[in-house]
């Protein structure tokens, strides 16, 4: 199957003709032309999802096992779903019937797995690293599906595809993300991913929730929402993720609302034609109000679908790495 890009205007740096890893464990590893390479792979990928048969025989053959050690429906639905248009076979582990509800070790379930030889393990964990540790025991491709506080490099990608979508680019765009900066994986893989391709990344929340760090990615950091979302291009807000937090980081929800959260008013600061970004779960009336989300700037269900292609595109462009390093 040619995944050729349509000519689209994406407004990216020259694509490289293959992903270097075996598999996709954070955006740090990918330069920007991988990047692009994912993203145009993407397009063709989501003209599959547009036809009458949703259906194509790249990767028959392969055995693709979906390992989720925490809940998920956006990530794990689209995962599946990719897989399935792609023609894999497909095993979805449910962790609350298995063994690792006896005490089985992450390792040792991934050796029992690797025994029955599957080609990739898409895996979701609560701690941090967890899919840098599987690769080291795997031959299987191993991909990075959300690793506690680390990275989430899909999500990212599918935020950037769908920001080019609609801009055209990513480069000298101003982003603001606003919300829990501290406990998100998807704000270090956005920030790995924005400023690589050039964008302008601003980061917003509770001086609580700022990573100290934050600054030296290359982002500027503010408690005021005003002064993130003025001229902004793109709007991205994050869930307050109460269930990592242990402690104390500001009075109640509602008050946050009234300081953070994004209104109507608020967004009247960014340019007229602002995107507005979710990766969701929404916690509606907490870091967004509902006509935000459901206004007609919100991009929050086109990335949503966007996931599915870009899901695709790496599963694709995964395959025929492993292929082309068992040929060398």
């Amino acid at each position: 199957m040619s995944t050729e890009a349509p000519e689209q205007g994406m407004g990216l740096p020259p694509a490289t003709s293959a992903l270097r890893h075996k598999d996709l464990l954070g955006i740090d590893q990918l330069s920007a032309g991988e990047i692009a390479l994912v993203l145009e792979t993407a397009v063709a990928m989501k003209e599959i999802g547009s036809r009458s048969i949703k259906k194509v025989p790249a990767l028959r053959g392969k055995t693709v096992v979906n390992l989720f050690f925490e809940p998920s429906t956006r990530t794990r639905t689209s995962f599946e779903i990719a897989e399935k248009r792609l023609s894999a076979d497909t095993l979805s582990i449910a962790i609350a019937s298995s063994s690792v509800v006896k005490g089985e070790t992450l390792i040792d379930t991934a050796r029992n797995l690797e025994a029955m030889n599957p080609d990739m393990i898409v895996l979701r964990h609560a701690s941090s690293g967890a899919c840098h540790l599987l690769s080291r025991f795997c031959r299987s491709a191993i991909i990075n599906a959300g690793d506690g506080m680390h990275e989430h490099p899909t999500q990212a990608l599918l935020d950037a595809f769908t920001i080019v979508e609609r801009r055209k680019r990513l480069a000298g765009l101003k982003v603001a993300i606003i919300g829990d900066l501290l406990h998100s994986r998807v704000l270090r893989s956005n920030i790995l991913l924005l400023t690589k391709m050039g964008a302008d990344v601003w980061v917003c929340g509770p001086p609580t929730l700022i990573p100290t760090d934050v600054t030296r990615f290359g982002v500027r950091a503010t408690s005021r929402v005003d002064e993130a979302v003025r001229d902004a291009d793109v709007v991205m807000l994050l869930r307050i993720q109460l269930e990592r937090m242990e402690g104390a980081f500001f009075p109640s929800l509602r008050e946050y609302f009234e300081v953070f959260g994004m209104t109507e008013a608020r967004l009247a600061l960014a340019r007229p034609d602002v995107l507005i970004m979710h990766p969701g779960p929404m916690n509606r009336g907490v870091e967004i109000a509902s006509e935000v989300a459901d206004g007609p700037r919100s991009v929050i269900l086109d990335q949503v679908a966007n996931g599915v292609a870009v899901r695709m595109a790496v599963l694709y462009l995964l395959a025929g790495g492993v292929e082309h390093e068992e040929a060398a």
